[in-house]
């Protein structure tokens, strides 16, 4: 029998045991340390570890899932780090809102295989549920669609899509830079490289920002003469294109901005006037921060043809050298508010266009024949 002395100690050692026990396996299982013996923890309560790592590999963590509902979505991506990862591959996020197939997915499909990598770049469509797509999405658009919602013209639901697509590029890779809007009707004029490089060696975003235009008012007062006050008054409203390329700080400043948002997010009384994919993004980089863009549109448009508010469509049989050659070697159209279009660095610009629109589907055919020594050949012709 213990000795009445030594009953409370045998007692502390047997209750202590199961501790000692857990503590062993743990560090067997782990390979770590505490931190008091100079090595990495890890705790075993971590939400998120996938495997249990050695001491030679940091945890992996699986990402909590991406919100459907709109308002959580952008909220969590408001949060992610604006700046990219010191020292990572900067990547281009290719960004597609689309109702139909897109058309020229063979087309893209070439762009692409011309990259020397394929962490280059990531692709994300916006496809209306309430459409069909047939042929599906495959190939490099293959399981890239997020989860969307319909959309159409003359209302916000456009705009809306494309704060859904940053959202989702933003929250899918850290490392996406630069984060490009295109329509079904776009294509590329230059090749993969040459379009990366002009991409990711901007500091700043590319997007038209275009005061004082035609129907300048009407726009602004589409939702109602007084909708827009006192958040956006008449002389902040700007119009710009559609199809943009934003840096991941302007991307992440759309995914947390509410309050100009909420203006835009209105249906409009005057809907021939009610565009807002081409007024709330100018406005929203033109209000916060019109240093840190270029205030022109690398996509090239036709606009001296308006045909019920859609600018000129290229038809298969103007698709010819001359035509992409011409189209490269056009300037773009600058801001000309303030500090951006009478700022001197911007008046000497002359960037280069990356891409173009609109073309009909039945142009896929000629410009697949001058893909390779047109297209994609940055020296064709001079240009």
């Amino acid at each position: 029998m213990l000795s009445p002395t030594l009953f409370p100690l045998f007692c502390a050692l047997f209750l202590c045991l199961p501790v000692a026990v857990i503590f062993t396996v743990q560090r067997e299982l782990t390979g770590v340390a505490s931190p008091e013996f100079g090595f990495r923890s890890l705790s075993v309560f971590s939400l998120y570890a996938r495997n249990v790592p050695d001491a030679s590999s940091p945890p992996v963590r699986t990402p909590p899932p991406i919100p459907k509902d709109d308002e959580p979505l952008l909220r969590l991506a408001s949060r992610v780090n604006p700046n990219h990862p010191p020292g990572s591959t900067r990547k281009v996020a290719f960004m597609y809102i689309t109702t139909t197939p897109l058309p020229f997915a063979p087309l893209w499909e070439m762009f692409f295989n011309g990259s020397s990598s394929k962490d280059l770049y990531n692709v994300y469509i916006h496809a209306d549920p309430t459409r069909d797509y047939d042929p599906v999405f495959s190939g490099v658009f293959a399981n890239r669609v997020i989860h969307s919602k319909r959309s159409e013209r003359y209302t916000p639901t456009l705009a809306a899509a494309a704060r859904r697509l940053l959202a989702h590029a933003l929250l899918d890779d850290p490392q996406n830079y630069m984060f490009a809007l295109f329509s079904p009707s776009c294509v590329p004029i230059r090749s993969f490289d040459f379009t990366y490089k002009t991409l990711v060696s901007s500091r700043k975003s590319f997007i038209e920002i275009l005061k004082d235009e035609p129907w300048q008012f009407e726009r602004w007062a589409a939702r109602g003469d007084d909708a827009m006050l006192p958040e956006v008054k008449l002389e902040d409203f700007r119009i710009g294109s559609q199809f943009w390329a934003l840096t991941r700080r302007h991307a992440r400043m759309v995914a947390r901005d509410r309050r100009i948002w909420e203006k835009f997010n209105k249906t409009c009384v005057r809907e021939d006037t009610c565009y807002p994919e081409e007024n709330y993004f100018p406005t929203l980089v033109n209000m916060r921060d019109p240093r840190g863009c270029v205030p022109a549109t690398l996509t090239h448009v036709d606009w001296t043809v308006n045909d019920g508010g859609h600018p000129r469509m290229y038809e298969a049989e103007e698709v010819a050298p001359e035509l992409i050659v011409r189209l490269r070697k056009t300037r773009p159209r600058y801001g000309e508010d303030g500090i951006n279009g009478s700022d001197w660095s911007v008046s000497k610009r002359s960037d280069p266009f990356l891409f173009a629109r609109k073309f009909s589907p039945e142009a896929l055919e000629p410009l697949l024949g001058m893909a390779k020594g047109v297209l994609f050949n940055d020296s064709a012709c001079g240009a």
